[in-house]
């Protein structure tokens, strides 16, 4: 345990915002996962839920809890799984 005044209070920041960080992480696990269970699905909320992770996963690169390039990847990770599933069913013809 640090014993000078400055890093006790650098450690208590630093575990905030991890916590933080932590948070907003499984948050985009969590809508990435409702976007493509959505898409899957046919369900009619599908691009809304897209709009959401894609939305999400901007923000978290602007506020820093991702890189700007980190999160372009998953984007685009994203996007070429749904287009996969949706031209794969034959509903969305």
């Amino acid at each position: 345990m640090a014993n000078i005044k400055s890093q006790i209070k650098r450690n208590l920041q630093n575990e905030r915002r991890r916590l933080r960080n932590k948070t907003v992480r499984s948050e985009l696990k969590t809508r990435v996962k409702t976007a493509v269970q959505s898409a899957e699905t046919g369900a009619e909320n599908s691009e809304e839920t897209l709009r959401m992770a894609i939305r999400r996963l901007d923000k978290a690169a602007a506020k820093g809890v991702i890189h700007r390039n980190q999160a372009a990847n998953r984007k685009s990770r994203l996007m070429r799984k749904l287009n996969r599933v949706t031209a794969g069913s034959p509903s969305s013809a």
